[in-house]
């Protein structure tokens, strides 16, 4: 049976993305995003931990964020760990883990010079759609419901 490797964050970005036009067509953006949790410790202190994720984000989805995402936009990410292993110039092995972002959604309110028309998904070219919960209507009136 196959591993899954799947995450999802909702969070706080750090940073402005930061975007890098690679050969060809290619583009990449990376970023900081921040998660943060808050619980009460033993002595009733509230207690607030945040994680930092770096994302990385390709072709068209790293073009929307370097159009529409700014430092303290909230967003929605789903993606998958992965890492790089290099060796420093101390000869030092080095690792780093890094989301490899599928798809995201821009959560919160439009940021400043944000049109009505921008898309508020970016769907990776062969990932699935994100779902979206369906509209509910619950009209009062309705006698027909058995409770």
């Amino acid at each position: 049976m196959a591993g899954v490797n799947k995450v999802i964050l909702v969070g706080h970005l750090g940073a402005d993305p930061e975007v890098k036009y690679l050969e060809g067509e290619k583009v990449v953006a990376n970023l900081s995003l921040a998660t943060s949790e808050a619980y009460q410790d033993r002595s009733g202190n509230r207690v607030e931990q945040t994680e930092w994720h770096d994302l990385e984000l390709w072709d068209q989805q790293a073009k929307i964020a370097e159009k529409y995402l700014k430092k303290g936009s909230q967003i929605y990410v789903e993606g998958k760990i992965k890492s790089d292993k290099w060796t420093d110039e101390q000869g030092q092995n080095r690792k780093r883990m890094k989301i490899r972002v599928l798809s995201f959604t821009m959560l919160g309110g439009k940021p400043d010079g944000m049109q009505s028309n921008s898309p508020a998904a970016a769907p990776a070219a062969n990932s699935a759609p994100v779902a979206t919960a369906p509209q509910v209507s619950l009209d009062e009136g309705d006698d027909d419901l058995p409770f």
